[in-house]
C-alpha cells in the first residue's frame, strides 16, 4: 500500500529541545486550548485497526497517509517501543447501606496500592474514584455482586488528597478465588467519558499485544496495530520491544494550574526491562532510530534516562514533559490527537513545538481527522536531517 499523495507545509519552528527553559508563551494553560467540533470525537474504532488515518509530520511539512503505510514511512533498522499494559475491568457498580436502605455506588479503580509498586492487578488495596463520594467517609463499606450473596466488599480507609479519591481495602467473600477473577466477573472495561455512543467490544479497547494487567485506560496509540502490520514491519527490518506503564490518573488527570510548570503529575507504575534497554542501545549504535508508540512510552523511556543514561527501571514516575524538556531517548513518536489543555498535548509540544503542533491540529480538524482514544494518529518523524542548530541531537551512544 503506497502513501496517499496529500502533503502540505507549515511555518518552521525551532524545536523546543534546543531551548534551555520554557518560553513564556508556552507556560500558560490557555496556550494549549483549541475548539473541536463534537462530531470529530471518534465513538467507534475503525475496522481493521490499521485503516485509521495517519498525519505524518516531517521537519517542515506534513503528509496524509493511512496507519497501514507505517512500514514504508519508517526505515529498516528503526525500533518501535510499545506499551504492553492491559486494561483491567476497573469500573464496578456496588451499593452501600445507609439508614436501612441500599444506595448505588459507582467505583473506578485507579491504581493498586501494592508492595510491588502497583505492577500487578492482584493487590487488594486500591486508589479509586467513587460516585457519589461525599458521604463515603473512612469506615464506609461497599458491597458488590448479588445482594443475597455479595462476592466482594470494599472498606474506605482514607481520602487521597490529590485526586480526592478513596483508598479502598477489598475483601473477597463467599469463596471468591481472587480479586483479578472477581473483577473480571463483576467489572467493566472503563471507556473515557467522551465516548458516549459506542457499542465497542472490550477487546477493541485493548492493544493486540496487551499482556500485563494493571491499566485503567488504554495506551491508545497502540490500538492501530494489527498482527499483519507487525509482520510487515518486521519483514522490512523494523523491530519492536516493550515497556510497561500502567495508565492511570497521572495520564488523564487534567492540568488545572494557569502556569503549566506548576502542575504535579500523579505517579504511575512503570517498568523498562533490561532487554528493551539493550535493544535501544543496539539500535542507536547501528544508526537506527527509536520511535515511541504513545506518550506513555515516551514518559517511561525518558523516566528511565533521568540519570543521564538509559537504564533498566522499575518503579514509579511523576515525570511531566512540556516545552523546554531535553529529550534523552525518544527520537520519533506515534500518538493520537489529544484533549485540549492536557499533559499529553504538552508532551507532544515538547517534541515539535507548541505553535507547530497547534497548527497541525487545525489541519487535522479541517481534514476531518477523528480525535481522541478511538481516533486517528500522528507520526512525528525524527528531525535529525534538519540543517544547522535546528536539528534534534541524537542521544549519546553508550
Amino acid at each position: 500500500m503506497s502513501p496517499m499523495n496529500l502533503t502540505g507545509s507549515l511555518s518552521p519552528e525551532q524545536p523546543s529541545t534546543a531551548l534551555p527553559t520554557t518560553p513564556i508563551e508556552d507556560r500558560t494553560l490557555a496556550a494549549y486550548d483549541y475548539d473541536l467540533p463534537k462530531e470529530r470525537i471518534a465513538q467507534e474504532p475503525v475496522v481493521p485497526r490499521d485503516k485509521a488515518r495517519l498525519l505524518v509530520v516531517k521537519p517542515t511539512s506534513y503528509q496524509h497517509c493511512r496507519f497501514a503505510n507505517l512500514p514504508e514511512l519508517l526505515q529498516p533498522g528503526d525500533l518501535l517501543i510499545l506499551n504492553n499494559t492491559r486494561v483491567i475491568p476497573a469500573r464496578l457498580f456496588g451499593r452501600r447501606q445507609s439508614g436501612g436502605q441500599y444506595l448505588n455506588v459507582e467505583v473506578l479503580l485507579l491504581e493498586a496500592q501494592t508492595s510491588d509498586g502497583g505492577r500487578t492487578a492482584e493487590g487488594h488495596r486500591w486508589l479509586a474514584l467513587v460516585k457519589p463520594g461525599k458521604r463515603l467517609r473512612p469506615g464506609a463499606r461497599i458491597e458488590f455482586g448479588p445482594p443475597e450473596q455479595p462476592s466482594l466488599q470494599a472498606t474506605v480507609l482514607a481520602i487521597e488528597p490529590t485526586t480526592r479519591g478513596r483508598i479502598l481495602q477489598f475483601e473477597l467473600l463467599h469463596g471468591s478465588q481472587s480479586l483479578e477473577q472477581t473483577l473480571h466477573q463483576l467489572g467493566q472495561i472503563p471507556l473515557p467519558p467522551y465516548i458516549s455512543a459506542s457499542a465497542v467490544q472490550p477487546e477493541q479497547y485493548q492493544t493486540i499485544y496487551a499482556s500485563q494487567p494493571g491499566a485503567v485506560a488504554a495506551p491508545t496509540a497502540g490500538l492501530h496495530f494489527t498482527p499483519d502490520l507487525l509482520t510487515r514491519l518486521e519483514q522490512r527490518g523494523i523491530d519492536h520491544s516493550f515497556i510497561t506503564l500502567h495508565v492511570g490518573v497521572g495520564t488523564f488527570r487534567p492540568v488545572e494550574t494557569e502556569d503549566i510548570t506548576a502542575h504535579a503529575m500523579h505517579a504511575e507504575p512503570v517498568e523498562v526491562p533490561a532487554e528493551t534497554v539493550h535493544r535501544i542501545q543496539a539500535t542507536q549504535a547501528s544508526g537506527g532510530r527509536v520511535i515511541a508508540v504513545g506518550t506513555t512510552v515516551a514518559r517511561a523511556l525518558e523516566a528511565a534516562a533521568q540519570s543521564g543514561r538509559l537504564q533498566p527501571y522499575w518503579g514509579k514516575t511523576e515525570l511531566f514533559i512540556y516545552p523546554g524538556y531535553q529529550w534523552q531517548v525518544v527520537e520519533g513518536l506515534i500518538t493520537n490527537f489529544h484533549l485540549p489543555r492536557s499533559s499529553l498535548l504538552m508532551l507532544v509540544s515538547a517534541l515539535i513545538g507548541r505553535q507547530r503542533l497547534m497548527e497541525l491540529y487545525q489541519v487535522a480538524i479541517a481534514e476531518q481527522y477523528r480525535f481522541y482514544s478511538f481516533g486517528d494518529a500522528m507520526l512525528i518523524l525524527p528531525e535529525v536531517d534538519l540543517p544547522g542548530d535546528r536539528a534534534r541531537q541524537r542521544p549519546t551512544k553508550p
